[in-house]
């Protein structure tokens, strides 16, 4: 995570793990951004649920077969798939661990209100033919080791959505979204991936965040960095894995291949707050397909250094929660990151008041489409993007309701869709 910015009088800086980055160099690709915003396409809408439960699935893949054109469900469940309109007899997938692969032609679909089953996968685990780890340490070891093999080899460009939301308790004070060019380094690279935005959007009322403006600095670069397998210096490497107790949990299969679960936690003789969850490795590739983690923040004092930079005296800041997740796609044999998202609490204590006020923070990243290469002369610009730069306060508009056009996007959440409606009244008030 980036740093995160208080404003009362004066700026109150956090900082995070992902502080080396001082300097991220923006690259605009503006070609492909005007093509695609021309582009005529059919949008489908829909939500996908277990078949037996009738309980929604949050985190759903949707991949377009043949293509690199990608979408997921949000945490309700709930999809927006937009594609072109020369591909009406292309076949969809719906795909999530523990479930039966789902494809099915999109002419099939309706434009709203689809409702998308998953069975719960009912191969035998003991049949499946692999050797089963003895040791979970040992595994995760194999996850670095095969690191170079298993995922992306060459250099990147991806196109995808990116949302950050700030809001004091249920009251939402600042929205902010952008279509982003993401230059992927290849995975057996040291470079850092370059990020551009496309177009982007937002609303803040920062009024509603009392005597505090809490804001986001770093924007889609809070959710990249959530990348682990790009950037395990943020989270764990072959030497720092030593710092934490593994244990295996309940292996699922995904699309019939086996997938083994890690739950990973940090020795007690370990004082730093470092992280706890689980990984999803591929049985076959040793590959991380997955991954569900937290920061431990028990020891608020040192949970609050990694964040806090500086404060006014008469506050207290900590965090109370702050969790992460990154899945992987897979496409011909090498893994890609395809989505992330981090999601933060604070609270906020003020001295001689009488109740604490608590904010929650999310960004999260969905890659919508990627390709291996392009023309070195669209690269039309390059500029230095500063790492306190703050998305919100960059970018201005949010009265176009038809303002993302033929890009996919993560579908909002009630309460971001009911923001978003707040919003567009709010606008038609005005004019």
């Amino acid at each position: 995570m980036k740093t995160i910015n208080y404003c009362t009088s004066q700026n109150y800086l956090f900082k995070s793990p992902m502080r080396y980055f001082s300097l991220i160099l923006f690259v605009l690709l503006s070609f492909k951004a005007t093509a695609q915003e021309s582009e005529a396409f059919i949008e489908y809408q829909g939500t996908v649920i277990d078949s037996e439960t009738q309980d929604p699935l949050p985190f759903v893949n949707i991949l377009i077969e043949g293509s690199n054109i990608a979408t997921v469900t949000n945490s309700e469940g709930d999809f927006v798939l937009k594609i072109p309109e020369a591909m009406p007899q292309a076949k969809v997938s719906f795909g999530y661990p523990g479930y039966e692969k789902l494809l099915i032609i999109l002419s099939d679909l309706s434009r709203n209100a689809n409702t998308i089953s998953l069975n719960p996968q009912t191969t035998q685990l003991d049949a499946v033919n692999v050797s089963v780890p003895k040791n979970a340490e040992a595994l995760v070891r194999l996850v670095f080791e095969n690191r170079t093999q298993n995922y992306l080899e060459d250099e990147t460009y991806m196109t995808a959505f990116y949302r950050e939301s700030i809001n004091r308790r249920n009251r939402s004070a600042s929205l902010a979204e952008a279509v982003v060019a993401i230059e992927k380094k290849p995975y057996t690279s040291n470079g850092k991936d370059l990020v551009a935005i496309y177009k982007a959007r937002k609303s803040t009322n920062y009024d509603r965040l009392d005597t505090v403006a809490l804001k986001l600095q770093g924007g889609p670069l809070n959710a990249l960095y959530a990348d682990l397998m790009k950037y395990p210096e943020f989270f764990m490497t072959p030497q720092t894995i030593s710092d934490y107790d593994f244990s295996f949990g309940e292996p699922v299969t995904d699309d019939g291949r086996l997938v083994y679960t890690v739950n990973f936690r940090q020795k007690q003789s370990i004082l730093d707050p470092l992280y706890y969850g689980k990984l999803f490795i591929d049985a076959k590739s040793y590959a991380l397909t997955n991954a569900v983690y937290n920061m431990n923040v028990e020891n608020r004092k040192l949970a609050s250094e990694l964040f806090v930079r500086k404060k006014p005296n008469q506050v207290k800041v900590w965090p109370t929660e702050i969790t992460y997740r990154v899945d992987y796609r897979n496409r011909d044999g090498k893994w890609y990151y395809g989505y992330s998202n981090v999601k933060l609490e604070f609270v906020v204590n003020w001295k001689r008041k009488l109740f604490n006020n608590k904010y929650r923070i999310s960004s999260e990243m969905l890659v919508t489409d990627w390709e291996k290469a392009i023309n070195v002369a669209d690269l039309s610009k390059k500029s230095n993007f500063k790492s306190n730069t703050i998305l919100a306060d960059e970018v201005s508009g949010f009265a176009d309701p038809q303002f993302w056009g033929s890009y996919n996007l993560i579908e909002p959440e009630k309460s971001i869709e009911e923001a978003i409606e707040k919003i567009q009244r709010q606008i038609e008030r005005s004019e």
